[in-house]
């Protein structure tokens, strides 16, 4: 790690205001009564305090709906536009289970051929300065998935938050170059007794999560436990959009309105492997008709097939999917059930 300093509150909110101005930040803010990932003018819209936002930053690098390009025909000619993200994104207060999420994702959309460019636009430039968390939500489950409320390994700069002020860590040489452009002004300096970072962290009282790599995932493939745990699912698909992992999308041009014939564009949205029509193919033939075949993709990509593909396990334990789900599926449930039939 480059390198440790220490800032006030108010150096804080000072350097963040000159970021908001001079590159544009986003930022926790208050969106009806959730927060969300936005936009922000200035430290006064932050949603300071407010614990994790509703919705993954993935939505920041990955947008549940954008437009890919203009087209339009006139006659024989086609004529397309691409609309590649452009400028800098710097994003502060990123938990670091959302960090973890967008790595996951870098896995997918950067380091495997072929490279997604609109990812791969917002990704180069983007400038991820997180915030540990002062306390776990009740879903939480990050430390059985490897990390924790205060790890920084997936930021460029990493903040904590302490009494008087806030402990600011550097985790990559890009951090360390922003630093340089934007200077923070540090405060005296400070030592962290293990009094003060014992009460960093308020920890949710969970059961212990089995590992994922624990579970026989191909003995478990024909296991009636999912057909019985499809019973309650409703292929809702809000766990895979409020996932800080979950990439699946589709494609589909649509005509302009009001524009006249011929001018179309191509867009981009967020989808799920839970839909019932997600692998409808031509011919009509569907190769997941039911529910238990749906939601056990989801389990065997997150923690399977994603890692052999990929490289890193597609969860995060940020316990968002156990919080919004409608009828309380649990990913920590299904984990321990498969570990206790193997057992």
């Amino acid at each position: 790690m480059p390198g440790t300093t220490y800032c006030s509150r108010e150096a804080l909110q000072t350097w963040l205001d000159h970021l908001a101005q001079a590159e544009g930040l986003v930022a926790p803010k208050m969106v009806g009564r959730s927060p969300l990932y936005r936009q922000v003018q200035g430290s006064a819209e932050i949603a300071w305090g407010s614990g994790r936002p509703l919705m993954p930053v993935k939505e920041v690098f990955f947008p549940p709906t954008e437009r890919l390009m203009a087209i339009e025909i006139s006659g024989q000619q086609v004529d397309l536009q691409e609309t590649l993200p452009q400028g800098r994104l710097v994003v502060f207060g990123v938990r670091p289970c959302d960090a973890r999420g967008v790595k996951v994702l870098d896995a997918a959309f950067i380091e495997t051929s072929p490279v997604d460019p609109y990812y791969a636009a917002r990704r180069k430039s983007a400038i991820l300065i997180g915030l540990a968390c002062q306390q776990m939500h009740p879903g939480c489950f990050c430390t059985s998935m490897g990390l924790s409320p205060v790890d920084g390994r997936d930021m460029d700069l990493m903040l904590v938050e302490l009494e008087r002020g806030y402990l600011v860590q550097v985790f990559s040489e890009k951090g360390e170059e922003f630093l340089d452009l934007h200077p923070l002004v540090p405060g005296p300096a400070v030592y962290l007794d293990h009094r003060e970072e014992s009460v960093l962290i308020q920890p949710a009282n969970k059961p212990a999560v089995p590992s994922p790599a624990a579970v026989p995932w191909l003995k478990r493939f024909e296991d009636p436990y999912w057909a019985e745990m499809a019973e309650r699912c409703l292929s809702c698909r809000v766990c895979a959009y409020a996932c800080p992992t979950c990439r699946c999308f589709a494609v589909r041009d649509e005509a302009l309105p009001a524009s006249g014939s011929g001018k179309y564009e191509r867009i981009r949205c967020w989808d799920s492997c839970a839909g019932e029509n997600y692998r409808l193919i031509a011919g009509g033939h569907n190769p997941r008709p039911q529910n238990g075949q749906r939601l056990r993709n989801r389990f065997m990509c997150k923690f399977y097939y994603y890692p052999q593909q990929y490289g890193p396990q597609a969860c995060t334990g940020c316990g968002r999917c156990i919080e919004l789900c409608p009828v309380n599926i649990d990913i920590t449930e299904v984990l321990r059930d498969l570990a206790e039939v193997e057992a």
